[in-house]
């Protein structure tokens, strides 16, 4: 179970606004991190605390294919994004970084900027805490749980090989 504050965002938002590429001289989470978004709002991380969500239109991700992009999110303490939809390289790149996506469709309709929430991703539901709204989504696929459950996909193949 994952508890926290959804911060809005729009549609098509780009790996470019998520970590500008200037912040790209590392891949240090925590250095990522201090600069997420700042390509959509200078100074987001400010308002931002550990385990709040991002809440998206639709295409979220979209843009190159870096994996600065969710390890950044991480960084900033981000651990799940939800999103009207994602784009399919960013989708797989978050997945493999152990950044929680989940696709809700029109579902993001129900949340506002600031609400709280609390997300089950075994059973597939959101209640927002702020409107008692509860929001289906479609359970995070076993295989996928495996590789988030080893910190993404690194850890997930050392796990297989037994390192």
């Amino acid at each position: 179970m994952y508890s926290g504050r959804a911060h809005k965002v729009g549609a098509h938002i780009d790996t470019d606004a998520i970590i500008p590429a200037r912040f790209l001289v590392t891949t240090d989470t925590a250095e990522l991190g201090a600069n997420c978004m700042e390509g959509l709002e200078p100074g987001w991380i400010k308002r931002v605390k550990p385990d709040d969500f991002i809440v998206a239109g639709e295409n979220f991700g979209c843009g190159s294919s870096r994996e600065h992009a969710p390890l950044a999110l991480l960084g900033a303490g981000v651990k799940v994004v939800l999103a009207k939809s994602f784009a399919r390289i960013f989708y797989r790149n978050g997945f493999n970084m152990g950044l929680i996506l989940l696709e809700i469709g029109d579902g993001v309709e129900a949340i506002g900027d600031g609400d709280v929430l609390e997300i089950d991703i075994d059973k597939g539901r959101i209640k927002n805490l702020a409107s008692g709204a509860e929001i289906p989504f479609q359970p995070v696929p076993a295989a996928m749980k495996e590789i988030l459950d080893r910190g993404g996909l690194v850890g997930y193949v050392k796990s297989r090989l037994g390192n």
